[in-house]
């Protein structure tokens, strides 16, 4: 049995469903309304849209909450209104019209008007948490909110930017998570010292989407109940409970075992062992997920252009994605993910000792030198980690592997207090400017600035840059914005602290009697309603 890794090209495709001719049988043991999923959650830090920033706490969100706008999963060009009815922009390119659609309910039983989807952008961007920049590259700030984003009545949303921007630039921010839509009327009565009900909602929900919050324990589960209510149609299962479980040998045993339905993070051989069983079915989604490193530029030998030109060099990306990752990732090495517009797939670097060794005696290391990586110390992350610091060592580069959960070292990250960092970045919003921004913009590299992008968070100071990246989206002609993308990719893979290495194909393992799970193109609209036992 063999998982291919081909990656689609053009629009992102969703759901691709790989059924495998398999053997065995797996007694499904788990209640009949309620889907048990094994997967790794110890990222999430919070549950708040506002806040929530990571994979598995972007998921539940994306469960949980509506947004003014979605997109077709099969073709993302095409938006879509879930809040909104229907959308317009003014000839100035600066005015945004949505009419809110009628008779929606949060699961408070308040209705759901144009006064909440204001007051959930206000929040956000007041909020200033990691996501909060997604909104305020519009110009939005606490001196302007009240006049940029208001609702003359029930029905009406009226946003205005700073700037003319390509609409559908604007249109997929706002299905980003940070744009969720909370019920104002029950987080005000949840406020603590001016924290707009942040702590409330960091364990709890507000929202109108086709689950309501249950329960989430850190590094345990999370459980979601179907919304009665529900605009959409009241979500097929009962329940979905979502366990912490950090081995993807254990979560395949428990899946044959029938204690859960759904497998999330199999490896190449738990993906292999499943051969044998032929109740098994395994769907697979081909995401925007990146798997790279991040050279924080603060230290002064990875601040040295041939020691980042010589590291690239010196990871054996088709080793690692054949003996450690084929068949949920591909090797990929420019910031934009195949599928989006003006993706670079070329891929320039392979394993080069000599040529590797060769720049880093420029840059004055012909011994090498010694350097830490932070590492969450659950797979792929760790074995990745571990064929790296494996063949930088052959060229007298010592890594140093400090592990931790994935709180811990996304928290040392975030502070930029890391040498070299190891993690994914998925997209945000279904445009390109949302990678082009973390990975390639970097507008005040001071510690207290408001953008804290990922070319921030590895201290890559690059004005000339920055300023070539945001004219990008004020490009309206497609070819033409494409094109530009594709010149700050060539350039990026030459000169940047970033080691882009893999895209994911996210794999989801169940019995062949549970079915509906969507995996969408992004990891906020990977969807549970439509799951079936």
């Amino acid at each position: 049995m063999k998982l291919s890794t081909k990656i689609l090209t053009g629009t992102m495709l969703a759901g691709v469903s790989l059924v495998f001719a398999l053997t065995g049988a797996v007694q499904a043991a788990t209640p009949k309304d309620t889907v048990v999923m094994a997967k790794q959650i110890d990222d999430i830090i919070s549950l708040d849209p506002a806040e929530s920033f990571e994979f598995s706490g972007s998921e539940a969100v994306g469960n949980i909450y509506d947004r003014l706008l979605t997109y077709d999963f099969k073709d993302v060009s095409k938006i879509k209104g879930q809040i909104a009815e229907s959308w317009a922009v003014a000839e100035d390119g600066l005015t945004y019209t949505f009419k809110i659609r009628k008779g929606m309910k949060f699961h408070s039983g308040n209705p759901v008007t144009a006064e909440d989807a204001a007051y959930s952008i206000h929040r956000a961007v007041l909020l200033n948490k990691s996501p909060a920049f997604i909104l305020q590259q519009f110009g939005f700030n606490k001196d302007n909110l009240a006049d940029r984003v208001r609702a003359p009545d029930a029905e009406t949303l009226i946003i205005r930017v700073d700037k003319p921007v390509a609409p559908t630039f604007f249109y997929y921010c706002l299905t980003a998570s940070v744009a969720s839509v909370v019920d104002s009327k029950l987080v005000k009565t949840k406020e603590v010292n001016g924290d707009f009900g942040n702590e409330f909602l960091k364990t709890n929900s507000a929202a109108s989407g086709a689950y309501v919050l249950r329960s989430w324990k850190a590094k345990e589960s999370y459980t979601l109940d179907a919304f009665d209510g529900y605009w959409a149609g009241k979500a097929k299962n009962k329940r979905v409970v979502v366990r912490h479980i950090a081995e993807a040998a254990t979560q395949r045993l428990m899946l044959e075992k029938g204690d859960v339905d759904y497998a999330r993070n199999l490896e190449k051989d738990q993906i292999i062992g499943l051969a044998s069983n032929k109740s098994v079915v395994l769907d697979s989604g081909v995401k925007g997920s990146l798997m790279y490193l991040g050279l924080n530029q603060k230290n002064p030998i990875l601040a040295k252009p041939e020691v980042r030109q010589a590291l690239k060099m010196l990871v054996d990306y088709k080793s690692i994605e054949e003996n450690i990752l084929k068949g949920t990732r591909v090797t990929h090495q420019a910031f934009l993910p195949t599928g989006f517009l003006g993706a670079l797939n070329d891929n320039p670097y392979s394993f080069d000792l000599a040529k590797a060794k060769e720049l880093l005696a420029k840059a004055g290391h012909p011994d090498g030198f010694s350097v830490t990586m932070d590492v969450r110390n659950v797979s792929p992350y760790a074995d990745v980690a571990q064929a790296v610091q494996a063949s930088w060592a052959k060229a007298g580069v010592k890594l140093e592997l400090i592990p931790g959960d994935g709180k811990q070292t996304l928290t040392k990250y975030r502070a930029r207090n890391h040498d070299i960092y190891i993690g994914d970045w998925g997209p945000d919003y279904q445009d390109p400017h949302t990678n082009a921004e973390t990975f390639a913009i970097n507008l005040d590299n001071s510690d207290t600035t408001k953008s804290k992008t990922l070319a921030w968070r590895n201290s890559w100071d690059i004005p000339a840059m920055s300023k070539k990246t945001l004219a990008a989206v004020e490009e309206r002609d497609p070819a033409k914005r494409a094109q530009i993308y594709l010149d700050i990719q060539k350039e990026h893979q030459a000169s940047s602290p970033f080691v882009v290495m893999f895209q994911q194909i996210e794999v989801a393992a169940h019995p062949a009697n549970v079915k509906g799970f969507i995996i969408g193109p992004s990891f906020d609209v990977n969807l549970y309603s439509q799951i079936t036992k």
